[in-house]
């Protein structure tokens, strides 16, 4: 696919009919009547030269590929010393497309040679009258729209007979990570985004590169997320229509992907103990290798290993809330080391009493161990009041033209 969509740009750039059999070359009727077609192919006259699309194949280099045009070692040595600061030839990478330019009179002889890093430009080393290298990008246009749709199946699958790149739902999901669970997502759920677009040569589809606002009616209740970065803030971060922050201090869970198979309670049989006892954790089913991430930012407190934890590591957040996870098949992280929010600190595993592949996550307020699933976990810091009337003025479009979409469907 990726293949084809080089070729697409190649086409477009291409100005006149062309004869292709592996070559490009410009052909016309010899008439008095007949003028002279001026066509060009990556900037070079297509009267003068043809045109060889191949692409690198595994062990490719460019003294493989030159060496068939009277190039010997020591021509192509001088050509990467020349072009080393332009062109790291050893980049070239198996699969990507490139094309020579020979002269028609002198079919034996090498003029230039183009290739496709990625789809969003060219290199060109050009053996004219001298040996000279350069970077084309192509134009990017951009086009913004705005989607609305029920669930149908799933966000992804919904996004899809929208038209949509599947890759927004992953976005949408981080972005509402905090406030909608979407396992649990029904058809009566909707939700809306508006977007940017990034295409080449204003044709070709390249991906998303903005969300500029986005909507989910999850379970009856209407949730807005607006991107804007606060003055002084290095980042941006996405606040609800009151400034107030999306995301929480803690994620729902240490897994991405998991099943609850044992919650938090004072009185459980314990599976390897074969006794009635309390269970300060809850326990979520993985296949081992899984990754674990933490769920806040902090400090990792402690790493180690006990008979009954098994592997484990304890991340202190601040000076009230601390998680624990334990059974890990392996720890990826040391102590009193900083972590991110997200981020693995290890892999699911059975280490210890475990009767399988889980994590024990256990929770700390305040110096008590709690169920996190019961706690009112408080959000990332709040937006400056100063700020709320500039953030305002800055969604009331954004929220307006959601607003339209979304009463346009209902």
């Amino acid at each position: 696919m990726k293949y084809k969509v080089y070729w697409l740009l190649i086409s477009i750039i291409l100005v006149a009919s062309c004869k292709r059999s592996g070559e490009i070359e410009i052909e016309s009727d010899s008439t008095e009547t007949t003028e002279e077609i001026v066509a060009e192919l990556y900037g070079f006259d297509m009267n003068e030269f043809i045109a060889i699309e191949d692409t690198i194949k595994s062990g490719d280099n460019l003294g493989k590929i030159f060496g068939n045009y009277n190039l010997n070692a020591t021509d192509v040595h001088n050509i990467v010393s020349k072009v080393k600061d332009t062109i790291n030839v050893r980049n070239i990478k198996a699969g990507q497309p490139y094309t020579l330019f020979k002269y028609k009179k002198q079919p034996d002889k090498l003029a230039a040679f183009v290739y496709h890093p990625n789809i969003s430009g060219y290199q060109v080393i050009d053996l004219r009258d001298s040996i000279t290298a350069y970077t084309k990008t192509y134009p990017v246009t951009i086009k913004r729209r705005t989607v609305s749709s029920t669930i149908d199946g799933s966000l992804s699958a919904s996004l899809a007979k929208q038209g949509v790149d599947q890759s927004l739902a992953t976005r949408m999901s981080q972005i509402f990570a905090w406030s909608i669970d979407f396992f649990k997502l029904q058809p009566e759920d909707r939700f809306a985004v508006t977007i940017e677009e990034k295409y080449i040569n204003d044709t070709v589809y390249v991906g998303i590169s903005k969300v500029d606002a986005a909507y989910f009616n999850y379970r009856g209740k209407d949730l807005y997320s607006f991107p804007y970065q606060r003055p002084g803030s290095k980042g941006t971060d996405y606040f609800d229509e009151e400034g107030r922050p999306m995301k929480s201090m803690f994620l729902k869970a240490p897994l991405k992907f998991f099943r609850i198979t044992s919650k938090y309670t004072k009185r459980r049989f314990h599976p390897v103990q074969k006794t009635w006892k309390a269970h300060n954790g809850t326990d979520y089913a993985a296949p081992s290798g899984t990754p674990i991430m933490s769920t806040a930012s902090g400090v990792v407190e402690k790493t180690g290993y006990t008979a009954g934890n098994g592997n484990y590591v304890k991340v202190r957040h601040n000076g009230t809330y601390s998680t624990q996870y334990l059974h890990m098949s392996k720890i990826l992280v040391k102590q009193g080391q900083y972590v991110d929010q997200g981020q693995t600190i290890g892999l699911v595993g059975s280490t210890g009493l475990a009767t399988g592949p889980h994590v024990c996550y256990r929770f700390w307020k305040n110096g008590v161990q709690v169920d996190p699933l019961s706690q009112v976990l408080p959000n990332s810091e709040p937006m400056d009041k100063k700020d709320i009337p500039a953030f305002k003025a800055h969604i009331e479009p954004l929220k307006k033209e959601l607003d339209q979409v979304i009463n346009e469907k209902k």
